[in-house]
């Protein structure tokens, strides 16, 4: 865990707010939001930015309000990004990636003490192609530990090796997961963008939770090889931005194909530039369905949402009210798939590591429960493994394949798909989630589970956009856009027409505890 020193967070949040960093990173972002022609758009130097980046990690992460979004970064990137400033698209831009993918430099531990030493020496393909396209990997985030699949009872964004991610809006709430440190991380403005994994709802909570943009790509986009696992039926990597269009050029940059991923070889007409288009999509006549039983039972939310629902209307879109409650038997036929899945496949991805100098290296999920039993006092102080240990009872194939099969179908043609085509419309609207909640680790996480409608997208593999909608009590609120599967790029145009429809005003990170407004 790391250690710190302490300086006053409302000193370096005044200082950090007013300091060049926020006024060159806005003056960069909107000179590249103009599409003009490359040679008229000089941003500064990426070294530059990436040196305030890391005094920005070491004020705000390492001392200051101690973040705990970051488990570790290179405090010499500014010195050695070299060609990278100028090559491919993302033009050396820098990204922190969650703790549970793969970077050659960074140990890779999913939060877990039983990874500590997992320096494997590979790049995740998604490494990989963001490197090819000129994205520097500045750090790895902190994260739910194991993704958050080690116990029903676990606090959001608290790890062995990382410790409890707080919020940037206020430091005494959650950060959501398993994605916590990647939320926070941009939140905070660590980096330009990070890259967090879903399995179900790991990306978007925390970006709605931090007041940022998080996009779930359609399973198959993104390779998961080199990634620790839950499930290869739900799991994914992606993008977690300030901006839809930052999005959109992050998922580019890691998306591609991967004769070890399979899946990633089924996808129909990839894109290769997921920008195009997002400035002049017009939400004029688009037909979109508003989930009317997802807005939750928080009064706060649905007026928060109601004035985002009216951007889109004066915008030109036409709202088609939905009234619908899913077949519930898609929840637990999933989390049947998600405890089959996790034995089997984190067993594979333990097999295929180095061995780890000064630790043994486990090799199957049953050597992962023993390793926390044997450290108990530091793994489980705050809660046990029950889900580890059922998963390790979760053996019977016949019962496993007859539960995915239905999930993915109810999920998928019985709910998204039936809900596009009924009500003739393109696009679903809900709220992502409501606000943060204090966190907790003694008792765990209070999450509101009356809102949003996540879930069938990550079960069945659709697309899924968080962008943020205003506030509750100074708190971040997002609003999440769902389309058909394979859909990403025309859900990221209805993302980015929102951004520019929106009109409530959007809170700012305080770095101090909460106060009521």
């Amino acid at each position: 865990m790391k250690t710190h020193t302490f300086a006053g967070a409302a000193m370096l949040a005044a200082l950090l707010a007013s300091s060049p960093l926020h006024a060159q990173d806005r003056a960069d972002t909107e000179a590249e939001e103009q599409d003009a022609p490359a040679i008229m758009r000089i941003p500064p130097p990426r070294n530059v930015i990436a040196r305030r980046q890391i005094e920005r990690i070491r004020e705000l992460d390492d001392a200051g309000p101690e973040l705990n979004a970051v488990i570790v970064y290179d405090q010499e990137a500014y010195r050695t990004m070299g060609r990278s400033m100028v090559k491919g698209p993302l033009l050396g831009r820098t990204v922190l990636v969650k703790d549970n993918i793969e970077t050659r430099e960074f140990p890779t531990t999913a939060g877990s003490l039983a990874l500590a030493n997992n320096y494997t020496g590979r790049d995740a393909p998604l490494i990989a192609n963001l490197r090819n396209a000129g994205g520097v990997v500045l750090g790895k985030t902190n994260l739910s530990e194991w993704a958050n699949i080690r116990d029903n009872a676990s606090t959001s964004g608290w790890s062995a090796v990382g410790g409890l991610t707080r919020n940037p809006y206020a430091i005494d709430r959650n950060s959501c997961g398993s994605s916590s440190g990647s939320g926070a991380a941009v939140a905070a403005g660590f980096a330009w963008g990070a890259i967090g994994t879903e399995t179900n709802g790991s990306i978007t909570c925390p970006a709605s939770i931090n007041g940022i943009v998080g996009f779930k790509p359609s399973i198959g986009l993104v390779s998961r090889t080199h990634v620790v696992p839950i499930s290869s039926t739900q799991d994914t990597a992606g993008p977690m931005t300030k901006t839809v269009r930052d999005a959109a050029m992050l998922l580019g940059a890691i998306a591609g194909t991967d004769t070890a991923d399979p899946v990633t070889l089924t996808v129909p007409n990839r894109k290769q530039k997921y920008t195009d288009g997002l400035s002049e999509f017009s939400l004029e006549g688009v037909r979109i369905g508003v989930m009317r039983n997802q807005i939750g039972n928080r009064e706060d939310v649905k007026t928060v949402f109601e004035t985002a629902l009216a951007d889109l209307e004066r915008a030109g879109a036409v709202l088609v009210d939905i009234e619908f409650e899913p077949d519930t038997a898609m929840y637990g036929d999933s989390f049947t798939v998600l405890m089959f899945e996790l034995r089997e496949e984190m067993g594979k991805y333990l097999r295929s590591l180095p061995e780890m100098e000064g630790q043994d290296t486990p090799r199957s999920l049953t050597d992962l429960i023993a390793f926390n039993a044997a450290h108990a006092d530091k793994e489980m102080r705050w809660f046990g493994q029950d889900l580890f240990e059922l998963a390790e009872t979760t053996t019977d194939r016949e019962v496993y394949e007859t539960a995915r099969a239905n999930a993915v179908r109810i999920a998928g043609e019985e709910t998204l798909d039936m809900l596009l085509a009924e009500n003739t419309v393109q696009f679903l609207v809900a709220p992502t989630r409501g606000p943060a909640w204090t966190s907790d680790l003694v008792n765990g996480d209070n999450f509101n589970g009356s809102i949003g409608f996540g879930s069938p997208a990550a079960i069945a593999g659709y697309p899924h956009l968080t962008v943020p909608m205003g506030r509750v009590e100074a708190l971040p609120v997002g609003i999440s856009f769902f389309g058909a599967k394979w859909a990403d790029h025309e859900v990221l145009k209805l993302g980015a027409a929102y951004e520019r429809a929106r009109t409530a005003e959007l809170p700012g990170p305080t770095f101090e505890r909460w106060k009521a407004e």
